[in-house]
């Protein structure tokens, strides 16, 4: 049990499979100027945290605790801190990569990289939402410009980013097309999907063409094929920042665009998706929870690359 000036968290002492997290005390950290200090009550899952557990990533070298994700109650404030109080219910994204350290009892955290948790969803709901629906609404909203009637197609559309991003696609008017695998094609029709395609059996070069934004998930090959089905001037946005330079060339010569990104906090975008998440036009889907003593568990079932939604911790 923790005392009061430390907490439980999950951390790692090497890198490796799901087994090297383990139960850890550390300290309970304190706000600075301009940050909140959150008693968090969820907390989101991504492959980056199991990428990260497995090769270190940007963090390099444990030991470290993962998790960017966090929905939570504001335990106390930093000097200067305006917006929230203690008591507020708030959720948000930590800074990444550097500002990890939402899978623990209790994180400190730039004020600006949070916002009222919306009234109309739980912790679980909430925690779940921020690094995906950051992600994709940076890749759609600003990055791809995205206008109504245009025509998108998202990669692994069933995952957390891919289905969060299918909801805001036609929350902007898009027409959305989709690549999963069989047995997910009737739940990503029920978020809105126009079409979707079985990755397993159809070539998606061949099925798809004229489209204005891909969202790229997978990166290497995928994200070259992708500006193939592209019409002249469209973008494909990879959110995997990493490869040669064959994506960049590619797209010159075919008269498109290529990007890539990282995910940044950002309260403005963040507020955006709890507008919508208000209105009724997002929702994350549960794929599990876990409490903190079964993050070996959870990075096991992500490492599968095949839960439908997303995964969180719950912190009682």
């Amino acid at each position: 049990m923790s005392t009061v000036n430390t907490m439980r968290a999950v951390g790692q002492q090497v890198l490796g499979g799901p087994e090297v997290l383990e139960a850890v005390e550390v300290a309970k950290p304190a706000p600075r100027a301009n940050e909140i200090l959150i008693r968090v009550r969820a907390a989101g899952l991504n492959p980056t945290d199991w990428k990260h557990r497995q090769t270190g990533g940007f963090l390099g070298e444990p030991p470290f605790v993962l998790g960017w994700d966090v929905s939570g109650v504001v335990e106390a404030v930093g000097v200067g801190v305006a917006r929230f109080k203690a008591g507020d219910e708030v959720f948000g994204m930590l800074s990444y990569p550097w500002g990890h350290g939402s899978h623990a009892e209790y994180v400190a955290a730039p004020a600006r990289g949070f916002v009222h948790k919306p009234a109309a969803v739980d912790h679980v709901q909430a925690g779940a939402l921020p690094l995906v629906s950051l992600t994709a609404w940076q890749a759609l909203v600003e990055n791809a410009e995205l206008r109504p009637g245009q025509r998108v197609l998202i990669h692994a559309a069933a995952g957390g980013v891919g289905h969060v991003a299918v909801q805001i696609a036609k929350a902007h008017g898009a027409y959305v097309i989709g690549t999963a695998s069989a047995g997910k094609h009737d739940f990503l029709r029920e978020l809105g999907a126009d079409e979707v395609i079985d990755y397993r059996e159809t070539d998606f070069t061949e099925a798809v063409k004229d489209v204005d934004v891909v969202l790229d998930t997978l990166g290497g090959d995928n994200a070259v094929s992708s500006l193939r089905v592209l019409r002249p001037g469209g973008v494909v946005i990879s959110i995997l920042p990493i490869g040669g330079a064959e994506f960049h060339e590619e797209a010159e010569r075919l008269g498109v665009r290529a990007v890539r990104m990282l995910v940044d906090a950002d309260r403005a975008d963040l507020q955006a998706v709890a507008d919508l998440v208000e209105a009724g036009k997002l929702r994350a889907t549960i794929a599990g929870t876990f409490p903190l003593a079964g993050a070996a568990e959870a990075h096991a079932l992500g490492d599968t690359g095949r839960t439908t939604g997303k995964l969180v911790l719950t912190v009682d």
